[in-house]
């Protein structure tokens, strides 16, 4: 963990993706500028003007599934009267120069996590996200069986404005498209080449690491120590089959990771017991970010094996997860600019505070 007392300014790159790096520099967090307040919640259970509560499904989409069932639903999934991909399905590249189009086909849809409109998934019950984490396998096999062109579904969830968030009442989405996304396609191949070289995953070897490692850093002139890393400090949170990390280069402050113990690279393969585990292991580390930084707005993606021919041959080397990642700050110009992440806080310190918490 880094000294509260002394500035710490490192370039840190991404283990899994070496191209990806992230400027940790905690004198930012210190200059001068307005506190923002805690992003109001809308706490209530019901709302009566809201297409997603419960007793106004005529003010959606038709359902498309629900769990446990359409008449008693605490789960549904309708489409997205508003998608980003639609269902016309027109198999002609288009060509000029050196530009390219591909047609836009696709299914874009939401998933109403919760059958009242304010919950936040710190507060929901662990058997209600076993069963949010089930409708999302469901619907993502059945996508991936429905047609063979869809080679990649995204699950994904947007809480508050600055996440991309336009109604109120919990909900995520998901995105079945024809293509398979780059920051996806970057974590499968650098993982693959780094099993090539060492026969084992890069995520296992970082919960490995995670677990049981301790590393020195060297003052790069003097030679001299600098400080001893108990890599085991990232970790946030531990189940029996899951872990939930602070990634050493995170991208956003508060940034945390859910990963399979034990090496896995399809969520569709989650089990009842593993659903479980993930929902506790989910439930907790949502519940500390709460209690750390309560109000904030964040999204979180799942990152799983492509249905990709492409990538048939990559489940030994891919590792799926998922991002959980708090908007607490706006991307600057230089962000923008250099593609550079900036942390006000060292990851140590942000696990430290989240692992700290009694909940």
């Amino acid at each position: 963990m880094s000294d509260n007392n002394e500035s710490l300014r490192e370039i840190r790159i991404n283990p899994v993706v070496p191209t990806e790096s992230v400027l940790i520099a905690t004198a930012r967090g210190m200059r001068p500028r307005k506190q923002e307040e805690p992003v109001p919640r809308d706490t209530r259970d019901h709302v009566e003007t809201c297409p997603f509560c419960k007793g106004n499904e005529a003010k959606t989409p038709p359902t498309i599934i629900a769990f446990p069932g359409e008449d008693d639903w605490e789960v549904r999934i309708v489409e997205n009267l508003f998608p980003v991909l639609g269902d016309d399905k027109d198999d002609n590249a288009l060509r000029f120069g050196l530009q390219q189009v591909i047609d836009g086909y696709g299914r874009h849809e939401v998933v109403i996590d919760h059958f009242k409109h304010g919950i936040g998934i710190h507060e929901m019950s662990e058997s209600h996200i076993v069963l949010m984490f089930l409708a999302y396998q469901n619907r993502m096999a059945q996508l991936y069986e429905s047609d063979p062109r869809l080679k990649y579904v995204l699950v994904f969830k947007n809480f508050g404005r600055a996440a991309g968030a336009s109604i109120a009442h919990t909900h995520s989405q998901i995105i079945a498209m024809p293509v398979v996304p780059e920051n996806v396609i970057n974590e499968i191949e650098h993982s693959r080449n780094y099993y090539r070289k060492h026969n084992q995953c890069i995520f296992c070897t970082l919960i490995d690491e995670a677990l049981t490692f301790e590393a020195t850093i060297y003052d790069r002139e003097s030679g001299e120590i600098r400080r001893k890393v108990n890599v085991g400090q990232y970790v946030v949170e531990r189940g029996e089959k899951f872990i939930a990390i602070k990634p050493f280069a995170s991208r956003f402050e508060w940034e945390v990771h859910i990963l399979p113990l034990v090496h896995e690279s399809d969520f569709l393969s989650l089990d009842d017991a593993d659903r479980a585990d993930l929902a506790r292991v989910f439930k907790r580390t949502m519940q500390r970010l709460d209690k750390v930084i309560g109000g904030a707005q964040y999204n979180f993606f799942l990152h799983s094996m492509p249905r990709d021919e492409a990538y048939e041959n990559y489940a030994e080397s891919y590792h799926w997860h998922l991002e959980i990642c708090p908007r607490t700050s706006i991307p600057t110009g230089f962000e923008l600019g250099s593609g550079l992440f900036v942390s006000t806080i060292s990851p140590e310190d942000a696990a430290e505070k989240l692992r700290s918490v009694e909940i």
